[in-house]
C-alpha cells in the first residue's frame, strides 16, 4: 500500500508542485498586497480593514484576475499557434513538413476499450474534444477577462471617491486606458517569455528536461 501512495504522487508530482508553489505565491500576495492595501487606506485618512475583508475588494481581485487572464491568454494562443506555425531547431516547435501523430484525425484510427470516450461516440461531441484543450484556455481567459473588468471597476472606482470622482461600471471601465495598461503590461511579458523559450531551445539546453532537446542534438532538429 506504502508502495502504491508513493507511485501516485511520483506520477503526479510535476501537477502537484506546480499547484502547491501557486498556492504559497497567491497567500505570500494576499498578504503582502493586504499590508499595502493598509497603508494606503492610513495615507488617505481611512480605517485599516481586515484580511478577509481585504479578499472581497477590488484591488485584490484585479490584483489576481489581470495576471490570471494573461497566463490563459498566452497558453491558448500558443496551443493554436502551434497548430499551423513552427521555429526550425525549436524543441518547442512541430517538425518542419514532417506529420505528427497529434495531426492525425481521430475518426481514422482503431479504437478500444482505453480509447477517449469523445473518440469512439464521435460526431459533435469529438469535435469539442478534438479542440477541447484550446477551448478550456479560452474560456478561462474570458472568464479571467470579465473578472478583471468587474473587480478592476471596483477598486477604480474606490481610487475616483478618494478623489471626489464619480465610480465607472465594468463595461465603462472597459472603455478606459487603465483596464488595457493592466492588461497589456502582463500580455507583453507573457509573449516575450514564451518567444523566449521558442528561440532559446535552438541554441540552449537542459540535460533531463522534456522543454530542451536532447544535449546531443544538432541546432537544426525541430520537434521534441
Amino acid at each position: 500500500m506504502a508502495e502504491q501512495k508513493s507511485n501516485w504522487f511520483r506520477e503526479h508530482s510535476l501537477f502537484i508542485v506546480l499547484f502547491a508553489l501557486f498556492v504559497v505565491f497567491l497567500v505570500g500576495m494576499a498578504i503582502t498586497g493586504f499590508e499595502v492595501y493598509n497603508e494606503e487606506q492610513v495615507e488617505h485618512g481611512a480605517s485599516p480593514i481586515g484580511f478577509l475583508q481585504y479578499l472581497t475588494t477590488g484591488a485584490f481581485g484585479e490584483a489576481t484576475f489581470e495576471n490570471w487572464e494573461s497566463e490563459f491568454l498566452q497558453m491558448g494562443a500558443y496551443v493554436v499557434l502551434t497548430i499551423w506555425l513552427v521555429q526550425k531547431g525549436s524543441s518547442e516547435s512541430k517538425p518542419i513538413d514532417e506529420p505528427m501523430e497529434q495531426d492525425k484525425d481521430p475518426r481514422t484510427v482503431d479504437v478500444g476499450p482505453r480509447t477517449p470516450w469523445p473518440v469512439r461516440r464521435g460526431g459533435f461531441v469529438l469535435v469539442l474534444y478534438e479542440n477541447s484543450l484550446a477551448i478550456l484556455f479560452f474560456v478561462l481567459f474570458f472568464l479571467s477577462f470579465a473578472l478583471h473588468a468587474v473587480t478592476g471597476a471596483a477598486a477604480y472606482s474606490e481610487e475616483q471617491a478618494q478623489h471626489g470622482l464619480p465610480g465607472v461600471t465594468p463595461w465603462e471601465y472597459l472603455g478606459t486606458a487603465q483596464f488595457w495598461f493592466e492588461s497589456m503590461q502582463n500580455w507583453q511579458s507573457e509573449f516575450l517569455a514564451v518567444a523566449a523559450i521558442v528561440l532559446g531551445s535552438v541554441y540552449l539546453r537542459q540535460r533531463g528536461s522534456p522543454e530542451s532537446k536532447p544535449v546531443h542534438a544538432p541546432n537544426d532538429e525541430t520537434g521534441a
